[in-house]
């Protein structure tokens, strides 16, 4: 089974591109409904956060909008909450690649905003990373709601410039192309990948 990995800035269009990829039947693993469905369900997650940061879980459950704030800006609040979370999104990743490889998939995509930033390259066997120009990936952050340029400016900083995600990349996807570009070189990196897998000498 080759797995790979995906990941890009906030706004570069990484959930077009685990869309895409899905559309071509490839299975994806999304760290962020990962994360989503623990804050909702996971009492252990509940717990924990609670006892880290008390107001930030309500009699039903964890108020996103506040753990946002309470982290927001303050570096070693985000990092107590990725080694509350991390750990399980992990572990949800690695149980989605077993199971896949038991069915005989040859191909899985791990959707992971944090990859660089997490040391997840190393669980992968090559990455992906989508990118755009910097005034297009303001101007699609932007017209989010609850969005402002302070917090843009924030979400910046937590994450790894896109420069260096590119320079560490197997594969650039150029997202600002429109849809359809995206789409097709997605798919010539599916495909060279399963042409690897089967001994052809396709190649990008």
């Amino acid at each position: 089974m080759f797995v790979l990995g995906l990941t890009g800035s906030i706004g570069m269009g990484k959930s077009t591109a685990a869309d895409m990829f899905r559309a071509m039947g490839v299975p994806v693993h999304d760290s962020d409904a990962t994360v989503h469905a623990l804050l909702a369900s996971d009492r252990d997650i509940r717990e924990a956060i609670a006892e880290r940061f008390p107001g930030a879980v309500r009699e039903n459950g964890v108020d996103r909008q506040a753990l946002g704030k309470a982290v927001f800006g303050d570096a070693d609040a985000r990092h107590d909450l990725e080694r509350i979370l991390h750990p399980r999104v992990r572990t949800s990743a690695e149980m989605f690649v077993r199971r896949h490889r038991q069915l005989g998939v040859s191909l899985v995509v791990l959707d992971i905003p944090l990859l660089y930033e997490t040391g997840g390259e190393e669980r992968v066997d090559a990455v992906v990373v989508v990118s755009a120009p910097a005034f297009l990936q303001r101007k699609r952050v932007m017209a989010r709601p609850g969005m402002d340029e302070a917090r843009f400016a924030g979400i910046l900083a937590s994450q790894m410039p896109d420069r260096e995600k590119r320079r560490r990349a197997d594969f650039v996807v150029e997202t600002g192309l429109g849809k359809a570009y995206t789409f097709a070189c997605l798919k010539r990196i599916v495909s060279a990948i399963r042409a690897a897998q089967s001994g052809s000498r396709e190649i990008l």
